[in-house]
């Protein structure tokens, strides 16, 4: 895959390219957007921790489908206020492969139920 950050627009903001490039002849698996829950049905407390089951779902996605970290071009994730960003960009920092996938973070209202505080959807392409 091949990443796109041109030179003539600003750089993003941080460990993202512009784009990702797949070529022809790869699968594409689109995963839902995954809660901070885990199969108990506990939710941790703060972004951070609810980012970290984010994305342990998306990796158990991932391994179902025979793909990783790696594998992942496109990220979109939502919090539901700035002050939980740093949390969730050091979660997301641990899980993304390098190269980082194409990413984009939105400020929500809210979500399905009042707890939950994040949520991460994720692309992946797959030989």
């Amino acid at each position: 895959m091949k990443r796109h950050t041109p030179a003539t627009i600003r750089r993003p903001f941080a460990n993202y390219p512009h784009a990702v490039e797949v070529p022809a002849g790869m699968r594409l698996l689109v995963l839902s957007g995954q809660l901070g829950i885990a199969p108990d049905e506990t939710v941790p407390q703060g972004a951070e921790a609810q980012a970290e089951r984010c994305f342990a779902n998306i990796a158990a996605i991932l391994a179902e489908a025979g793909a990783g970290p790696g594998d992942v071009v496109r990220l979109n994730a939502y919090v539901t206020g700035r002050e939980h960003l740093p949390g969730y960009m050091a979660a997301r920092d641990r899980f993304v492969a390098d190269p980082a996938p194409a990413s984009t973070l939105m400020i929500v209202s809210g979500f399905s139920r009042e707890e939950f505080v994040v949520e991460v959807e994720a692309l992946a392409a797959l030989p």
